[in-house]
């Protein structure tokens, strides 16, 4: 990966995984540049994962995180703290997000429009193909169309994430391929990269995909 964007958003519906792949690409954004990045989590919808989850390994990497004070608590309440503004402010941090499901999680995500259209932004859509309301690519532009509309923010690439959690196998990975590419074609969006685990990654001999390895933070999917 390369050509990051001052604020990288990522977004998609529930179990694509993009939360573990925001956690990921913070640490990479992190070891790559040496800049200061901060990770903000959005996701006020889903109680059950978010990047918060990931808190130690994040500040042993230097990484800032920015999360709700409910976050991993018996509490999940629509609030987000005063200080999600600084992935707007803070012109010297690279800034990820990790935005929750579809258009309900967006909204969250529109608050910080205004600021984030004038920004070097990117926001990529997760795709699953193994997810049971994504299988098709009509269900994935509804989908992203929802997003897109809630939050006031298009979308500027596709990330393929298509997995069976630690039951995917390099075939499985290959698969996707197709679904993904149709993916581009009606969104009109390209696709960044393809995301494999890193224990199945070397069983990839070509990257012809953009295949970037990425560890597993979450119990099933990532």
């Amino acid at each position: 990966m390369n050509n990051y964007k001052r604020i990288t958003i990522f977004a998609g519906h529930y179990g694509s995984g993009k939360t573990n792949i925001a956690v990921n690409y913070a640490l990479r954004l992190r070891e790559e540049t040496g800049e200061k990045v901060s990770l903000a989590d959005l996701d006020i919808v889903n109680p059950y994962y978010r990047a918060k989850d990931s808190t130690d390994i994040l500040a042993e990497k230097g990484i800032r995180l920015i999360s709700s004070d409910f976050a991993n608590s018996n509490v999940d309440l629509p609030a987000l703290p005063g200080e999600a503004y600084s992935i707007i402010d803070d012109g010297d941090t690279f800034a990820v997000c990790d935005v929750g499901g579809d258009d309900r999680g967006a909204y969250a995500l529109g608050r910080y429009r205004e600021g984030i259209l004038k920004e070097d932004y990117e926001m990529l859509l997760v795709i699953n193909k193994y997810r049971p309301l994504t299988r098709n690519v009509s269900d994935l532009r509804e989908i992203m169309a929802e997003i897109e509309t809630a939050a006031g923010i298009p979308f500027t690439g596709i990330v393929n994430n298509s997995n069976l959690g630690l039951e995917t196998t390099k075939e499985d990975v290959e698969a996707s391929y197709e679904y993904a590419r149709e993916a581009a074609e009606v969104t009109g969006l390209p696709i960044r990269f393809t995301t494999v685990w890193e224990k199945i990654y070397p069983e990839f001999k070509e990257n012809t995909e953009n295949l970037i390895p990425i560890s597993l933070q979450e119990r099933d999917f990532f």
